[in-house]
């Protein structure tokens, strides 16, 4: 049920994520600016409550907060199909006029716009809960201690990701082809359904589902921290770990991981340092008194940060990729075979390409990997972000030459300021969608974050700071290049120019990564064996990055 839930909620995500930005120029009337930075700023807001609905307590029904932001999602593509269909409630669109006469279109009004946010940010806050608390209720049905099931987990997530490739394939190809050719509002109102079947199919389930207890709150954990180690500055930390408060043996749970003391920010020790108050008999609460795996999740984090940060940019280049690339499409020559492949149906050359790569990348590189260097993983987690930042890099000095060539087809054939498509194919631009498939394969920031700190979501928190980037730095170059991007016309903006500044910015940050990476310490850790009744630890201890 989660699965086939994934799937539909994904097709109806995916295929609005790469094409939205048409609408929003051809029938909304927005400027090629605007549709580009109003997606990446409705995206950003959705990866914002992804990062705060991760970080916040579990939640002890995910199945009724599915049913929940389900009906929130429901009820924004309702609202988009609606004004998609009524010309009132949005201007007559240009979308067949030509690009030097753009200016002249009917600009939406006040409140033509606000129903056009409103459903956006519903659409936004519903996908998000939805996407945050399907995982959850996936895997509150099998328990990681009895070896079975954690087997049946493991294939639980395989196919959890399965269901989502196969549905952002549809989107980008079955839903983009509904909009182009039947209309938006169909393509909106197929959204709906889809989204309205996929809950439908979860509920179907709920008599049968588990639901395990919330496990607080990751970001309060992190705050504690930092509260009694202000608290405790004063105290002398102590010389040997084992003085330090720590949760042990039994009282952890078997399975537990425990983490070692690091040598790295040791004022964050004092948190952990053992307080007796003589007028309280009980032991001090956790915002005076932490433990040491407590604390150094926090100095994990704190380590991260920087790692994190590099990965900003890479994510803005990805919103690049999901607005003015798709722009680009619609000046390109998109037949195949005498049928006209919709613009926003180039993403499915990466997803294809992740469909088939993946399996190759776990089961031929990585045994081969690791017989060269001795890694389980193959290669090791930071090596893999930065191999994925550079060919962020490359791939948007890729889509600079494209989009060099594809303005000199223009030129060339007289045609900077016709509606026509150019005689130069569309598939040019699944070079860069190409390579940016790779570098998200190989990135792997996601398997870093749950490796080091898998209770955390700064992922999210990467993405939506790099969606909310991608709007700054297309106003903020808009205006200090004199206008880019400001003609409201490629043919006549210097789109490649933004894209090599992106690429040059990508290898100065690639240079940022390597010096944070340098001082980067994979985690120590010890886990309470089973075997033993809890009374055991196994020691184990990662390399640097």
């Amino acid at each position: 049920m989660d699965a086939a839930t994934a799937g539909l909620e994904n097709m109806a995500f995916i295929s609005n994520a790469v094409s939205l930005v048409t609408y929003f120029y051809g029938y909304m009337n927005f400027s090629l600016a605007k549709s580009a930075t109003t997606l990446t700023n409705s995206w950003g807001l959705l990866f914002c409550y992804r990062y705060l609905e991760d970080s916040s307590a579990t939640p002890t029904c995910p199945d009724k907060t599915c049913v929940l932001f389900g009906s929130i999602e429901i009820l924004g593509y309702a609202l988009l199909t609606v004004q998609a269909h009524f010309h009132q409630l949005r201007p007559f669109p240009c979308k067949d006029v030509p690009p030097s006469k753009m200016n002249q279109c009917e600009a939406a009004t006040s409140g033509q716009t606000a129903i056009l946010f409103t459903s956006l940010y519903l659409v936004a806050l519903g996908t998000s809960g939805i996407k945050a608390a399907l995982p959850s209720l996936g895997a509150d049905q099998f328990d990681e201690k009895d070896p079975k099931e954690a087997a049946s987990l493991s294939s639980f997530f395989n196919w959890l990701l399965f269901s989502i490739t196969i549905g952002a394939m549809l989107g980008v190809t079955f839903l983009v082809w509904i909009s182009t050719n039947q209309g938006w509002d169909w393509s909106f109102g197929v959204s709906t359904i889809a989204v309205l079947a996929g809950i439908l199919f979860l509920t179907m389930g709920r008599s049968i589902y588990r639901n395990n207890k919330p496990k607080g709150s990751p970001i309060i954990r992190i705050i504690q921290v930092f509260v009694a180690a202000i608290r405790n500055r004063k105290l002398p930390i102590p010389a040997m770990a084992e003085k330090l408060h720590e949760t042990r043996d039994k009282e952890a749970g078997i399975g537990a991981e425990i983490l070692q003391r690091t040598a790295q920010f040791k004022f964050f020790d004092r948190a952990a340092i053992v307080v007796h108050d003589a007028s309280t008999p009980s032991m001090p609460g956790p915002w005076r008194m932490c433990t040491v795996t407590q604390v150094e999740e926090t100095k994990i984090i704190v380590r991260m940060l920087p790692i994190i940060l590099s990965t900003i940019l890479m994510n803005t280049c990805l919103a690049q990729l999901q607005t003015f690339t798709i722009q680009q499409s619609s000046t390109m020559d998109r037949s195949l075979l005498g049928f006209q492949v919709p613009g926003a149906s180039i993403p499915v050359i990466p997803l294809a390409f992740m469909f088939v790569s993946i399996p190759l990348y776990d089961r031929v590189f990585v045994p081969l990997a690791r017989k060269f260097t001795g890694i389980p993983t193959g290669i090791r987690y930071l090596q893999r972000i930065g191999v994925g930042l550079v060919l962020s890099a490359i791939s948007m000095a890729v889509a600079g030459i494209i989009e060099t060539r594809r303005k000199n087809v223009a030129e060339k054939h007289n045609m900077v300021d016709s509606a026509d498509p150019l005689p130069i194919s569309v598939f040019w631009l699944g070079f860069q969608y190409a390579i940016f498939g790779i570098a998200d394969i190989v990135l792997l920031l996601r398997k870093l974050i749950r490796h080091e700190v898998p209770e955390h979501s700064n992922l999210w928190c990467s993405l939506a700071f790099g969606y909310f980037t991608s709007s700054v730095m297309v106003e903020v170059v808009n205006k200090a290049s004199g206008g880019w991007l400001a003609n409201n016309n490629l043919n006549r903006d210097e789109l490649n120019y933004f894209y090599w500044l992106l690429s040059g910015l990508s290898i100065v940050n690639f240079g940022f990564y390597l010096v944070c990476s340098s001082w980067y310490r994979y985690k120590k850790e010890e886990q309470v064996d089973s075997n033993s009744g809890g009374e055991a630890k196994i020691k184990i201890e990662m390399g640097s990055g």
